[in-house]
C-alpha cells in the first residue's frame, strides 16, 4: 500500500484479489455486503460502490469461483467503484485504455491493470478533422443543427473502431477493458462528453465543465465493458485542458524540489515551469511553424518526410534524411528547424534570416518577386517537383521560434528565474521527440543550455493518461496539480510584446545569450 500527505491508502494496482468467508447459518450476510465489506478492509475505505449489473451476477459468480475473485477498482473521490468482477483461476485480462485525445491525431494505449504492462499502442487521425482543422472551426460547427451530434458520433465511431482493432491484435476483447482515461484540450473534452463548448470561446471563456470526473463507458457510448469508468483529465479553462495536467503528471516536475520546465508544441506552445511548491503556466502560438505547417512542403512526420538536414558549410552541399528512408515527399518541424539553423551556419541567410544569395550555390530562384531555396530537385523528390523554401516560409518562421523563445523568456521572467536555473528542460510530444536541441539553440528558438539539459518526453499526455491506469496514487496528484497551477495571459502582457521585437532575430539582437552559435 501506498500512502499520500493526506493519509487516503491507494492500492499498488487497480486490480486486487480478494478471498471471501464462504456463507453460513452463523454468518448469512449478503454476497454483495460480504464483498464490499472485504474490499473496505482492503482498501481500509468506509465507501465502496457496487453496481446493480454486479449484484445481479454476484450469487452464481462467487459460488463458482469459490469465493475467490479479483476485482477491479477505481476512485472517484473518496469512494470506491467495483468496475469488475473476475475469476481468480482464470487468465482474463483486467485491461485498461489510455486515449491522447489529441486535436489533429489520437494515440491509444492498451495496458495489463494487473502487471501495469503495455499489451499494444497505435493511432488515428482524428476524424472531426473533415469538419475543420482546428478548434475554432469545430466549435462554430457545433453550433449548427446536429453539428455537436455529428462532431461527436465521428470521434466516439472512430475510436471505438480503432479500440476493437487494437483489441483484435493483442488477443483480448473489448469487453475485457474495465478503465479507460482521456487526455484531451478543454474543446475536445467537451466535443467527445457531447457538451456544447459554444462559450468556451465567447467573452469571458466559460467551460461547461472543468472536472467532468468519472463517467461511465456506456453512457457516452464507448463500447468497452459495460461496467467500466472512464476518467477525463480536468481542465484549467478554456485554454489549458487535460493533456497539460496529464502532461505534467507524466513529467513528476510538480514532484521535484528542483525548479524545471515543459515545453508542449502543437497547434499552440504550452508552458508549464514550476517544482513541488508551485507551478505556473502559460500558452502562446508558436506552434503551426514548429511542426512544419507553414512551408508548402510542410507536412506532418511521417514515411518520406524530411526530418534531419546537414549542410556542408564549404560546398554547401545538401545532406538529407528522410523518415524510414523514403523518397522525400515534403519536411516536418524538426527537418525544417535543421534546415533554417543549418542555412543560418553555412551562412545561406542572415541574422534576419534572409537570403544570401552570393552563398546559396545556384539553389535561389525569384518567382513573383519572391526567392525560393531548391531543397530537393524535382528528380529526387517523390512529388516529382522541387521541394523548396520561399523567403515567406523563412519569415514566419523566424516569427514562430521567437514566439517561442519570448514565451519561455517571459514566464521565467515573471518568477525571477534565469535559464541556467533550470533543472531540466523537457520538452514533449512529436516535437520533443524529433528536435534537435542544437538546432533550435542556433536559430534561438531554445536557450543555449548544456544539450544534457533537454530531455524528450514523447507523448506526454498519453503518457500521463496511462500513468493513472498503473500508479493508482497518480489520481490524487491530478488535482493538486490543478490546484495548484497559475496561468498567466500573454495577450495583455506587455513585457512578452517587448522581448518579442528582440527575439525575431537569429539567434538573437543579444548575441551573448547564445554563446555556443558560430555562423561561418
Amino acid at each position: 500500500m501506498t500512502e499520500n500527505s493526506d493519509s487516503i491508502k491507494f492500492p499498488e494496482r487497480w486490480v486486487k484479489t480478494v478471498s471471501l468467508t464462504p456463507p453460513s447459518l452463523k454468518d448469512n450476510t449478503a454476497d454483495a455486503d460480504r464483498l464490499s465489506g472485504a474490499l473496505k478492509r482492503e482498501l481500509r475505505t468506509d465507501f465502496v460502490q457496487i453496481d446493480l449489473r454486479v449484484i445481479r451476477m454476484l450469487p452464481a459468480f462467487l459460488r463458482k469461483s469459490n469465493y475467490k475473485v479479483r476485482c477491479v477498482i477505481f476512485r472517484d473521490r473518496e469512494r470506491y467503484i467495483l468496475t469488475g468482477v473476475l475469476d481468480s483461476q482464470t487468465d482474463n485480462p483486467a485491461a485498461g485504455l489510455a486515449v491522447d485525445l489529441g486535436t489533429s491525431r489520437v494515440v491509444i494505449r492498451l495496458l495489463d491493470l494487473a502487471g501495469g504492462l503495455t499489451l499494444g499502442e497505435s493511432a488515428f487521425d482524428n476524424p472531426q478533422g473533415t469538419i475543420g482543422p482546428d478548434i475554432l472551426v469545430r466549435i462554430h460547427f457545433a453550433g449548427s443543427s446536429e453539428g455537436l451530434k455529428k462532431l461527436n458520433k465521428l470521434i466516439i465511431e472512430d475510436l471505438n473502431r480503432e479500440v476493437r482493432n487494437l483489441c483484435e491484435k493483442c488477443g483480448i476483447r473489448p469487453e475485457n477493458i474495465y478503465l479507460v482515461t482521456v487526455a484531451g484540450n478543454t474543446a475536445m473534452t467537451h466535443l467527445f462528453l457531447k457538451i456544447d463548448p459554444h462559450w468556451i470561446i465567447r467573452e469571458p471563456y466559460i467551460p461547461a465543465t472543468n472536472r467532468p470526473g468519472l463517467v461511465k463507458a456506456e453512457e457516452i457510448g464507448i463500447a468497452v465493458n459495460p461496467l467500466a469508468r472512464v476518467m477525463i483529465f480536468p481542465n484549467i479553462g478554456s485554454y489549458f485542458g487535460g493533456d497539460l495536467i496529464a502532461g505534467i503528471l507524466f513529467s513528476g516536475i510538480n514532484k521535484k524540489q528542483e525548479t524545471s520546465i515543459l515545453v508542449d508544441v502543437g497547434t499552440n506552445a504550452e508552458v508549464v515551469l514550476g517544482n513541488e511548491n508551485w507551478l505556473i503556466a502559460c500558452a502562446g502560438a508558436a506552434g503551426p511553424a514548429l511542426e512544419g505547417g507553414v512551408t508548402r512542403m510542410g507536412m506532418m512526420a511521417g514515411p518520406g518526410v524530411i526530418d534531419k538536414v546537414s549542410i556542408d558549410p564549404d560546398t554547401k552541399e545538401f545532406s538529407i534524411h528522410t523518415i524510414e528512408n523514403k523518397t522525400p515527399v515534403g519536411i516536418c518541424g524538426s527537418g525544417l528547424i535543421d534546415l533554417s539553423a543549418q542555412m543560418f551556419l553555412a551562412g545561406m541567410i542572415d541574422i534576419r534570416g534572409k537570403f544570401v544569395p552570393s552563398n546559396c550555390q545556384g539553389r535561389l530562384k525569384e518567382k513573383d518577386g519572391i526567392f525560393h531555396l531548391m531543397v530537393v530537385p524535382a528528380q529526387k523528390s517523390a512529388t516529382g517537383k522541387d521541394l523548396t523554401i520561399s523567403q515567406v516560409d523563412l519569415d514566419s518562421l523566424i516569427r514562430s521560434k521567437a514566439a517561442m523563445f519570448t514565451i519561455l523568456e517571459t514566464i521565467l521572467g515573471t518568477v525571477g528565474i534565469s535559464f541556467p536555473e533550470l533543472s531540466a528542460f523537457y520538452v514533449a510530444g512529436t516535437f520533443g521527440s524529433f528536435i534537435d536541441p542544437r538546432s533550435a539553440i542556433s536559430i534561438g528558438m531554445l536557450p543555449d543550455l548544456p544539450l544534457e539539459s533537454y530531455k524528450p518526453l514523447g507523448n506526454s499526455s498519453l503518457g500521463g493518461a496511462a500513468l493513472v491506469l498503473t500508479c493508482p496514487s497518480c489520481l490524487d496528484d491530478i488535482d493538486k496539480i490543478r490546484d495548484r497551477i497559475t496561468y498567466m495571459e500573454l495577450n495583455v502582457n506587455q513585457d512578452f510584446m517587448n522581448r518579442f521585437s528582440a527575439a525575431k532575430f537569429i539567434p538573437h539582437t543579444d548575441t551573448a545569450r547564445f554563446p555556443s552559435v558560430k555562423p561561418s
